[in-house]
């Protein structure tokens, strides 16, 4: 568990399947472009609770990191942020996250990808990080470079959303520093 503020990032538990759905259904808007998965996965109760399950097991198996970004008083969810796409022979891995709109611009994600980078490095010992976005998607470019992250490339038709033609995105990555 990691203290922020006025947040606390943890990993996902099987008690968090009321706040993922509260989330998910409160963020439907956000989600649906760019997590239609992670959407379609908790749209209900019962629904959230086989995703939370699964994360979980997931994590426990280091095959992806989901964490919850909640708040210290109320323990409301207020964010998630997956590290996924490990590559454990390329010690790589694959940030993706999304906030809730009512604290979006506070700096919240980028003090959580920045906590999550040095545990990432430290504790799961990957070597790159990388976040894909999509151009249009100025705040979570800025958390981005915020963090230190450096643009790569684009990447041609990398995501297809929902009933939209393919995309393309942007590479950012982080390396570990050499000590």
């Amino acid at each position: 568990m990691l203290n922020l503020d006025n947040y606390i990032i943890s990993p996902i538990t099987v008690r968090d399947g009321w706040r993922v759905c509260n989330f998910v259904v409160a963020n439907e808007d956000r989600l649906k472009r760019y997590f239609p998965k992670t959407l379609e996965q908790n749209l209900t109760p019962d629904l959230s609770n086989i995703f939370v399950e699964k994360k979980e097991k997931q994590f426990q198996a280091k095959e992806e990191f989901l964490f919850t970004i909640k708040t210290k008083e109320s323990h409301k969810l207020m964010g998630l942020v997956y590290i996924k796409a490990i590559d454990w022979t390329k010690k790589q891995g694959e940030f993706a996250y999304a906030i809730d709109y009512n604290i979006e611009s506070k700096g919240v994600m980028t003090e959580a990808v920045k906590h999550l980078s040095d545990y990432t490095f430290d504790h799961l010992n990957l070597e790159t990080l990388q976040i894909i976005v999509h151009k249009s998607n100025i705040g979570s470019i800025k958390v981005a470079e915020n963090c230190n992250f450096t643009h790569i490339k684009t990447l041609k038709n990398e995501h297809t959303p929902p009933g939209e033609n393919p995309l393309d995105m942007e590479l950012y990555e982080l390396y570990k520093a050499i000590e």
